[in-house]
């Protein structure tokens, strides 16, 4: 019953079903019905709407399909009410939030009825209650950002254009190995009419690409091609080569969608997601960095390169590390601990994992708070303090955005407090 919970509720009501048959589940929030799985079952359910948080492999929901209940999800009960909306999707370990903002950004700049959503921001189904409501017209353009999760149950979702940002090790605690995740996002590739586009700076992308057949409907796509370089993408408001080819990825959709040259004017005027490479400002000399959406290895191999590249000279970087871990590979950031004028400060759940398996020197705490103020006690002008912790948010805090906005009041009482 979080965000898509609720939407999909709201738009189970719109189409006609009497709000006594929509009975809620959630395993935590005291707000839902239900909170065992058993219980709810015992109702004999004829359809289970499953969160995309919620694993169907789960037993209680292999049990139910066994015994002929349906599954469905919040974004196939929004494509059911589609009509003449065009659709891009796009999914990958990492980048794609910043991809789809990019789109987004394209979109706003020649449409007045464009959708951006799903996995990132507003739900799909809380789209397809508005168009019903008639508080908003049918899109021309529908852009989702969508997870591996909701890749899984995706029945009814047909897209015109989508794109693989990149692949790399991600939610392992939910998936049997990395061939099992990779083959999950590639399902992407099914549900596209048209292309599906990849970034060839995308990590394991463009090898996974050519041990799967190369079919003709995927093209990969590289800053550097003829047909963008003429666009001056370099000249973006986005900082960071990994930007550059998020932009090139974005770019290269909007061509193939044959969107208006404002797209591309629109798309390099964005100037970056909150919680993702956000720059917090710099007080007392020292800059702070935002990056709390970073719960990858890749992503923070990026970002820690981003904000090491751009360091004052003679400055060090403070790289915050840690949170809950869902068994990633720590391992993958030894290399970090070849770079000059960085120091690593681990905190939270996962602290003794992450500092074990990646082998970094550095001060260990329990809390976010401690370790971020055991660093503003020794930072000096010219050093960056950067979030970009690999963990989920969960051992502390209710969501990324929330761990990024403690981090953001945390500096500002540093700020008035000196």
């Amino acid at each position: 019953m979080g965000k898509s919970g609720e939407a999909a509720k709201r738009l189970l009501t719109l189409a006609g079903h009497a709000p006594e048959s929509i009975l809620t589940f959630d395993g935590k929030l005291e707000s839902a019905q239900f909170r065992d799985p058993q219980v709810l079952m015992n109702q004999k359910p004829g359809t289970l709407v499953v969160s995309p948080g919620v694993p169907l492999a789960s037993a209680w929901i292999q049990d139910a399909r066994k015994n002929g209940v349906q599954i469905t999800s919040e974004l196939s009960l929004a494509c059911a009410t589609l009509e003449t909306e065009k659709m891009i999707g796009v999914t990958g370990s990492v980048g794609k939030s910043t991809t789809v903002s990019i789109l987004g950004a394209g979109l706003e700049a020649f449409s007045k009825t464009g959708f951006v959503g799903g996995n990132l921001g507003t739900p799909f189904a809380d789209y397809a209650a508005d168009v019903i409501e008639g508080k908003r017209p049918r899109a021309d353009w529908v852009i989702l950002e969508l997870s591996s999760y909701q890749l899984e149950n995706c029945e009814g979702l047909s897209l015109d254009y989508s794109a693989i940002t990149y692949l790399t090790s991600n939610h392992l605690e939910r998936y049997d190995n990395l061939q099992h995740y990779y083959d999950t996002k590639w399902k992407i590739l099914s549900l596209t009419k048209d292309a599906l586009l990849l970034n060839r700076e995308g990590g394991d992308l463009v090898e996974y690409f050519h041990k799967n057949g190369q079919p003709e409907q995927v093209k990969i796509i590289s800053r550097s091609d003829k047909m963008l370089t003429s666009l001056q993408l370099e000249k973006a408001q986005l900082i960071g080569q990994h930007n550059q080819d998020n932009l090139a990825l974005a770019s290269a959709l909007a061509l193939s969608a044959k969107w208006p040259a404002s797209a591309i004017e629109g798309m390099k005027s964005f100037k970056g997601l909150v919680h993702r490479l956000e720059s917090v400002g710099t007080y007392k000399g020292i800059r702070f960095i935002n990056d709390s959406k970073a719960t990858a290895m890749d992503s923070v191999l990026i970002a820690t390169a981003a904000a090491h590249d751009t360091l004052s000279k003679p400055g060090r970087l403070w790289l915050l590390l840690g949170g809950r871990d869902k068994n990633l590979p720590w391992q993958d950031l030894k290399a970090l601990g070849n770079l000059k004028d960085i120091e690593f400060v681990f905190f939270g759940e996962c602290r003794e994992i992450a500092q074990t398996k990646s082998t970094l020197p550095g001060r260990s705490f329990a809390r976010l708070g401690e370790a971020l103020c055991d660093i503003l006690g020794s930072a000096k002008p010219g050093d960056t303090v950067l979030l970009s912790p690999g963990g989920t948010s969960l051992d502390e805090f209710k969501s990324f955005e929330d761990r990024g906005n403690y981090f953001k009041k945390c500096v500002s009482e540093f700020t008035l407090g000196n």
